[in-house]
């Protein structure tokens, strides 16, 4: 079993923090227990490129108990918890590439080589997995049945390669399921991006200005847990529907240029490149914090502000104060990367229940049906999604009302008026 881990000794501490959040992960649990009896992923290997956090650990324990045979690396340099990945490779033999902080090239060594058992199934966090293997891996592309999708980023880059003509197999978008986005997005994001601003820079929310730029559930979540904690909130969007939800919510809309003034922390969620560049840096009060929790580093214009700065310092853990020639400080949290996983913890673990049994089942569904289906990227098919929503309302302890076959007769009519 080949692997790359900071330190085996810590898989102790490891299996303990994923134990515990398996705890709050009753529907990932039902599925693993039937995988476990059913056997449906037998044979199947598995390419996947996520989060290595303990809830991920319990989506690829459940996979293996399917019968899969699954290679996990990294999605995000910063998002690895290091204990996780001793766990996962000593006590449950999985093989996991993947070292918190690790450069660029050993980022894409990693994804090579998770690669390098020839996939039938891909598990991608922003499509970095499947954009690799379509430009350095081709030759492996025909053993591939299909794959998932878990992020807005990746499933905006995957529908690009489907217009283009370059998407080789199926793709289905489990970032798209209404148990997903609904609940990991909105709630998930929301909670774990305040949380980590506020273990970065142990800053008091109530009374100041955040700025959210973006209002899709990410933001939605972002901007509604920052209201909930006293925060005045505004909101930049390009959106022109968006923005008037966010009206109507009750949050302040403004552009970006208006914000940069009077923001005393700015929160990109767009999954777009530059939101956050030179013009907003030169306008921003001293002091301003600056911080990102869409997939990728690209929302902060890094390489505009090191230019801009005269000096730059590693202030607090997961903060650089960058000082500008007239000596107002930016300071940027978590190099620009996702701050929820690089200063915290990600999403609890019964958010990622949801989100997890999404890739479980959506795997299950293309290796049983071998996928059948055009390169194309796909919604979760309506029974998963219902299926994982009524397993959570289960494991909640909460009951819903079925139709009568009266209802059902009169919503499928059309003789009924008044």
């Amino acid at each position: 079993m080949n692997y790359d881990c900071k330190d085996l000794n810590l898989a102790k501490e490891g299996r303990m923090r994923i134990e515990w959040a398996e705890e709050r992960m009753p529907v990932l649990r039902m599925i693993h227990k039937r995988f476990t009896e059913e056997k449906p992923l037998d044979g199947v290997r598995i390419a996947a490129c996520l989060h290595v956090t303990t809830e991920t650990a319990n989506l690829m324990r459940t996979l293996k108990a399917g019968g899969a045979e699954v290679a996990l690396c990294a999605s995000n340099p910063l998002s690895t918890q290091d204990d996780v990945v001793a766990s996962l490779v000593k006590h449950d033999e999985i093989s996991v590439f993947a070292v918190r902080g690790e450069d660029n090239e050993t980022y894409y060594d990693h994804i090579n080589a998770v690669l390098d058992i020839g996939p039938q199934v891909t598990m991608d966090d922003g499509a970095d997995l499947v954009s690799t293997l379509h430009k350095k891996k081709g030759k492996l592309l025909e053993g591939v049945i299909g794959g998932t999708e878990e992020t807005t980023t990746g499933v905006i880059r995957l529908r690009s390669m489907e217009q283009n003509g370059v998407l080789a197999y199926p793709i289905i978008a489990v970032n798209d399921a209404q148990t997903k986005h609904f609940f990991d997005n909105r709630y998930g994001t929301g909670q774990s991006t305040i949380d980590g601003i506020l273990r970065s820079t142990n800053m008091l929310l109530a009374g100041s200005r955040v700025v959210v730029f973006g209002y899709g559930w990410c933001g939605r979540g972002t901007a509604m847990r920052a209201r909930g904690m006293g925060a005045n909130v505004v909101v930049v969007e390009v959106d022109p529907v968006k923005a008037l939800e966010a009206v109507m919510d009750g949050f302040t809309v403004m552009t970006s240029q208006e914000a940069a003034p009077i923001g005393d922390i700015f929160i990109t969620l767009t999954g777009n490149i530059s939101v956050i560049r030179k013009e907003h840096f030169e306008r921003m009060k001293d002091g301003a914090v600056v911080a990102n929790s869409g997939h990728f580093n690209v929302e902060i214009d890094i390489p505009e502000l090191e230019k801009m700065a005269k000096s730059k310092t590693r202030i607090r853990q997961d903060v650089d104060q960058y000082i500008l020639p007239d000596g107002r400080r930016i300071n940027l949290l978590g190099e620009g990367r996702l701050i929820n996983l690089a200063a915290a913890e990600g999403h609890p673990a019964s958010v990622m229940d949801m989100s997890f049994a999404n890739q479980s089942l959506s795997t299950e569904y293309l290796v049983k049906g071998k996928s059948g289906l055009e390169k194309r990227v796909y919604p979760v098919p309506i029974e998963i999604d219902s299926e994982i929503a009524r397993l959570k309302l289960e494991a909640l302890g909460a009951g819903i009302d079925t139709l009568t076959d009266k209802q059902k007769k009169y919503l499928a009519s059309w003789e009924h008026g008044t």
